[in-house]
């Protein structure tokens, strides 16, 4: 149990504010939330409306997703054939299709997600295929890796990320990737003539980035993949637009 005054306590020592996403000490949050055992959005006083949404999704029999795998799957897969295993962490693995695929190539995959029940799909999935995969429950902005990968893999993930967290998140990440490793990504951006209306009805923040914006976060990196794409989702069965900006990059 974390009380109320113990939280004040850290806090105030650190110069921190409930609205705190602007103080200097921002980085320090993921390792206070661990200590108290929470997360940053409870230390930020944020209720979890993204975890409880895709809880509500996931809790079906069937997969929300599919089990097809994502498209950067296949872009990993050609800058990195399955000629000897590799170490693979799969950010906001969901209900596992992706991570699966991975490890069923030969590769050593661990992988992660906010939610209870797309754990608990994925290890079935997992389960059913006949192969293993460390999957664990984490946020990303609480989460920071302290061994390598080869492969970090993070597919609608990063547009849930708090601004202010998303260097602090970037470094890490790129720290701990080994040499000739490769990030693939994507994330929501901003765009005048999408309409946003279907966060506003969930109640559920995306925080989009800008146009172009996370592939400066490779500007130091090879970059194999930078596109930009607008396509039709039914996610929440409403039909809507997205447009999302892909990057596969290499560390040389």
């Amino acid at each position: 149990m974390i009380f109320e005054g113990t939280k004040k306590s850290i806090f105030f020592g650190l110069g921190l504010t409930r609205a705190g996403t602007s103080c200097p000490e921002i980085d320090l949050l993921p390792i206070i939330a661990k200590t108290l055992g929470t997360s940053v959005d409870s230390l930020l006083g944020y209720e979890a409306v993204i975890n409880a949404d895709y809880e509500n999704r996931y809790q079906k029999d069937d997969y929300y997703w599919g089990v097809v795998p994502n498209q950067l799957c296949y872009e990993i897969m050609k800058l990195k054939p399955p000629v000897k295993p590799l170490k693979v962490l799969d950010i906001g693995c969901g209900e596992g299709k992706d991570a699966v695929f991975l490890v069923k190539n030969g590769h050593f995959v661990s992988a992660f997600d906010a939610t209870d029940n797309g754990i608990e799909k994925a290890k079935q999935l997992a389960d059913k295929v006949g192969v293993y995969v460390d999957f664990f429950k984490a946020n990303i902005e609480d989460f920071r890796l302290t061994k390598n990968y080869d492969i970090i893999l993070c597919s609608g993930v990063m547009h849930f990320v708090r601004p202010e967290f998303r260097a602090g998140i970037f470094e890490n990440l790129k720290q701990y990737t080994n040499s000739n490793g490769v990030h693939a990504m994507n994330v929501f951006v901003e765009k005048p003539f999408i309409e946003v209306w279907e966060n506003r009805k969930n109640g559920v923040d995306r925080f989009r980035w800008k146009s172009r914006e996370i592939f400066m976060q490779y500007h130091d990196w090879l970059l194999h993949k930078t596109q930009e794409i607008i396509f039709d989702c039914n996610s929440g069965g409403i039909p809507h637009k997205h447009c999302s900006n892909i990057v596969v990059a290499e560390k040389m």
